[in-house]
């Protein structure tokens, strides 16, 4: 979840450029994304959402409704809410965890991390944890869930074999979002204060490095292609888009996108990165290759959308909107990815 209380109010050069953009790649962007649905949701209108993530086992979407206090299970085939699981006060993190059909909740309102049965969509244990539980990523070989403690400069360890935390990593910075690496078999966590981006292990989770981004700064939102050894970083105290070499360590490419980014997500089949930016935009970029990467426009989208998923079977983004033209609404968009 982007950091409100870091919010930047100047206008720099990567500002400048990205609102220029905005303008001159709305044709391109239009036809990037198109919205062909949206799905109404039960919880109150005006609310903030946070993250998103897909149970690809039971083809559902699972939305976090942070000011609700309520996780939605959307079924991704009707476009239908399933359910809408409360007592996740504050939710911002979703991670599933498929062997076990648990998902692993980060509920800031209590500093807790909470455990849902999906079985019966139910909560059946809450974790506890220190300050603002916020991203989360889950390392499988190591059935551990990797949960950004923000506020609290740490990573909380949790074993889902136990349902415990088992470790806490501590930081000189606010941390970012962390993501799990499948093929390095290692896991990423933005030092967002710092412009740092670290590794840890997870056999010993313990720190195997800090490399800085480069002119990135309040690196926060994170996704990988981990086939390419790159990671996508959302820089959101001066909205640029950095693609980081996971084997050199350094960063290769920066593209300007529109202000307030925070959720940035990654669509290997079509070679996409979609960010979501609170100023009221969807900025895409294409991977031409691992080296090489475009801008292709700013999707006009509502004020305050800030997240988002992409379905990597049907390139469909999903994105939830809590208001339109300033009325409060509670709401999924779904859009369709053109590529002609």
């Amino acid at each position: 979840m982007k950091r409100s209380s870091r919010k930047t109010f100047g206008i720099d050069f990567a500002t400048i450029a990205a609102l220029c953009l905005f303008v001159l790649a709305a044709p391109l962007a239009a036809k990037a994304l198109k919205q062909i649905a949206s799905i109404e949701l039960p919880g109150p209108p005006g609310k903030r959402f946070d993250y998103l993530t897909i149970d690809y086992d039971d083809n559902y979407l699972l939305s976090a409704h942070l000011g609700a206090g309520i996780l939605y299970v959307i079924d991704l085939a009707t476009n239908k809410v399933v359910k809408a699981i409360p007592n996740v006060p504050g939710i911002e993190g979703v991670e599933y965890v498929p062997e076990l059909k648990k998902v692993y909740t980060s509920d800031w309102g209590e500093d807790k991390i909470g455990v849902i049965d999906m079985r019966t969509m139910q909560v059946i244990k809450k974790i506890p944890t220190e300050s603002k539980p916020d991203g989360s990523a889950y390392a499988a070989p190591f059935h551990k869930v990797y949960v950004s403690d923000e506020r609290a400069r740490a990573v909380a360890v949790i074993d889902v074999t136990s349902d415990a935390t088992v470790k806490m990593l501590r930081f000189q910075s606010e941390t970012g979002m962390p993501q799990y690496d499948p093929v390095a078999k290692k896991v990423y966590v933005n030092l967002q204060d710092q412009n740092v981006f670290a590794i840890i292990n997870p056999a010993t989770d313990t720190i195997a490095g800090r490399y800085p981004v480069g002119r990135c700064r309040g690196n926060h939102g994170m996704a990988l292609d981990p086939p390419h050894h790159r990671a996508f970083l959302s820089c959101e105290d001066n909205n640029l888009m950095t693609v980081f070499d996971l084997d050199k360590h350094q960063p290769i490419a920066f593209l300007p996108m529109a202000s307030d980014p925070d959720v940035i997500k990654f669509d290997p089949g079509l070679g996409r990165i979609y960010v979501a930016c609170y100023s009221g935009a969807i900025s895409v970029f294409e991977q031409k290759d691992p080296e090489h990467y475009r801008k292709l426009g700013d999707v006009p989208v509502a004020h305050a959308v800030h997240s988002l998923a992409v379905d990597k079977r049907t390139h469909r983004v999903y994105a939830p909107e809590q208001e339109e033209d300033g009325v409060p609404v509670a709401r999924m968009l779904v859009f369709e990815a053109i590529t002609n």
